[in-house]
């Protein structure tokens, strides 16, 4: 890997950290939703979407200070 790969990977990590640390808890939690038998792995995407969606939804509303 050369010096402009690692300067990618690195914005990656910060634009990661940024957006609320969202990849902290979805790696773990996706690979343990991999594990699961196919039905129970539909309904855990499922929720994985519901919820994302609502984040994504709720970041759209304006806050007041």
């Amino acid at each position: 890997m050369d010096r402009d790969e690692d300067a990618v990977g690195e914005e990656r990590a910060e634009g990661a950290e940024r957006a609320g640390g969202v990849d902290e808890g979805l790696l773990p939690r996706l690979e343990v939703i991999e594990e699961q038998p196919l039905a129970a792995r539909a309904e855990a995407y499922a929720q994985l979407h519901a919820e994302l969606s609502a984040r994504l939804e709720g970041a759209d509303t304006p806050r007041h200070a």
